[in-house]
């Protein structure tokens, strides 16, 4: 299998890093003492994260920590708002053909990269270009752009991007930082070495990306060229920050330390069990936004034994006292999962709310219809002599966040009481890597951002297969969800999105394809002289709008 490939999953596994702060999808202010303040120009910024990238570059790395940094140096050619609706930004007006395999741009003709190269028509081509060219080895940018065929410059403010399939989502997926723009002479100059970041981060955002101290930090500085914010922004021209460093604080104890003890202004996540803590700094301020995409979940692969038989996969579903234990791990900061996207993610279907809740006795019952009515000396059910056991391996300790081994060990004693045994052997990441992605495992666990109904196409799309780059780790083939997500790709009408979404939001449930256990929630400690703090619909923070006061 392509290992770099199936990696992007690995990272969704380990915990996407969501940078929020503010309640609601974002595009909002993050302070609000800054609403009725005067902003004011200059000064630095702080901002502690736990994780740092693996790779800069925007086009191979499908970390969130990744996206997040870059957001600050990459424009894209549209602006996706906290309704899912879109905006100008490098592009003035666009429009798609009616069987949405062409979408033509019409772009700005102000726009310079901080090298001062102009952006238009070609470098668009270069960059999408080099997102599809194998030796970018793309874990996620090239799954945005999904059957793209090319790019046809028409004249240097307008371009043509064609498909060979309807792809509905494009236009968000051209919102995020992902299909965001390298300058021509960046790419040409820096080639494989755009990982490292640094001077070969060459965007047109509103910073720059001055330098990187390897596990320690990242500094970004005002680009003064710039005036192409899009029009949802609050104001126009550069950003109000001089500098803005990124700390790498990989140990909650450090960054909240930091943040407490003014290092810092802004950090996050702030864990569960400190936000009580940080709410009770009147020079503090939490902030919490519900991320959109697909849920925490676990995701059983339904071609190994016993997981292949509904009737088990269901009494996993049912046998998890999943209200109990998300609020016991997280101190009811997170919320629990009744399906496979968030609430946030545009038409998430909330009639599943409620509809499998805890039902130990109905599990049991389940099990004793496939089978497993025998039992061994430890407890654990058997059927035919064989234990009913089912591997969940862990990643390495630096992978996991958010408690989640200890939210597993919840899940491990439930599923124990019903006579299911659960392995959680830890193994390397080249091992975990091959043999969850390679279908040769039970369970794997993640989450997955994106503000679109597309990642359910990625999750249960069977031509989305893992071993080829794709996330449906369930390694499930249904007709229906193929046809329901393949539609769903070529229409914009938002009725017909709404019934098939919400099909196959259904359908996966009643299949028992995944056991949703919570919903991804950023929580942001922001020191009060912080204003105008906006996120992204990913929930990721842009420091553009943000100035530092009193």
């Amino acid at each position: 299998m392509p290992v770099n490939r199936s990696r992007a999953l690995v990272l969704a596994a380990a915990g996407s890093l969501f940078l929020g702060a503010c309640s609601g999808a974002g595009d909002t202010d993050g302070a609000a003492a800054g609403a009725t303040a005067t902003p004011v120009s200059g000064g630095s910024l702080t901002y502690a994260v736990d994780t740092e990238p693996v790779s800069f570059d925007i086009h191979a790395s499908p970390q969130d920590i990744t996206g997040a940094i870059q957001r600050n140096v990459f424009d894209s050619l549209v602006h996706q708002d906290s309704k899912g609706e879109f905006h100008p930004w490098l592009a003035t007006k666009w429009s798609a053909s009616k069987d949405l395999k062409t979408y033509t741009f019409h772009l700005r003709d102000d726009v310079k990269f901080t090298d001062g190269t102009a952006f238009d028509a070609e470098a668009v081509k270069i960059n999408f270009d080099r997102i599809v060219n194998k030796s970018t080895k793309s874990q996620y940018a090239s799954s945005l752009l999904g059957p793209y065929t090319g790019t046809t410059v028409v004249d240097a403010r307008t371009v043509e991007v064609h498909f060979s399939a309807p792809v509905a989502s494009f236009l968000q997926a051209a919102s995020t930082p992902y299909l965001g723009f390298y300058s021509p002479a960046a790419i040409k100059k820096y080639g494989s070495k755009l990982s490292a970041g640094g001077a070969a981060a060459v965007g047109t955002g509103p910073f720059e990306f001055t330098s990187y101290t390897k596990g320690q930090s990242v500094t970004l500085t005002r680009n003064p060229a710039y005036k192409w914010a899009p029009s949802t922004a609050a104001h126009t021209g550069p950003a109000y920050l001089d500098k803005l460093t990124i700390r790498f604080l990989s140990q909650d104890a450090t960054r909240v330390g930091a943040l407490t003890s003014g290092q810092v202004q802004v950090a996050d996540p702030i864990p569960p069990a400190d936000v009580k803590t940080v709410k009770a700094n009147s020079q503090l301020q939490v902030l919490t936004t519900d991320a959109p995409g697909a849920n925490y979940a676990l995701v059983l692969n339904t071609t190994q034994k016993p997981l292949d038989d509904i009737r088990v996969r269901r009494a996993v579903l049912r046998g998890i006292d999943i209200d109990t234990a998300v609020k016991s791990v997280y101190f009811g900061v997170y919320k629990r999962a009744w399906g496979p996207i968030s609430p946030t993610t545009p038409y998430y279907d909330k009639a599943l709310e409620n509809t499998w809740t805890y039902d130990p006795t109905l599990a049991a019952k389940s099990l004793d219809e496939a089978g497993w009515t025998g039992r061994d000396s430890d407890g654990y059910r058997t059927k035919s002599g064989k234990r009913l056991s089912i591997e969940w391996p862990l990643m390495p300790q630096e992978y996991i966040r958010e408690q989640r081994d200890t939210l597993g060990q919840a899940i491990q004693a439930d599923l124990k009481k019903l006579g299911i045994e659960i392995k959680r052997p830890r193994l390397d990441i080249g091992t975990y890597i091959a043999k969850v992605y390679g279908g040769q495992e039970g369970i794997a666990d993640y989450s997955w951002a994106r503000f679109d109904p597309d990642v359910l196409r990625l999750y249960f799309n069977s031509s989305s297969d893992p071993r080829e780059g794709g996330q449906n780790a369930t390694f499930y083939k249904d007709a229906d969800l193929d046809k329901w997500t393949d539609q769903a790709q070529t229409t914009l009408d938002k009725n017909t999105r709404q019934d098939l979404y919400a099909k196959t939001q259904q359908r996966a449930i009643d299949l028992a394809l995944e056991v949703p256990l919570y919903v991804r929630t950023a929580v942001v400690g922001v020191a009060s002289d912080v204003h105008g703090l906006k996120t992204d619909p990913n929930t990721w923070a842009n420091f553009y709008d943000t100035w530092i006061g009193k």
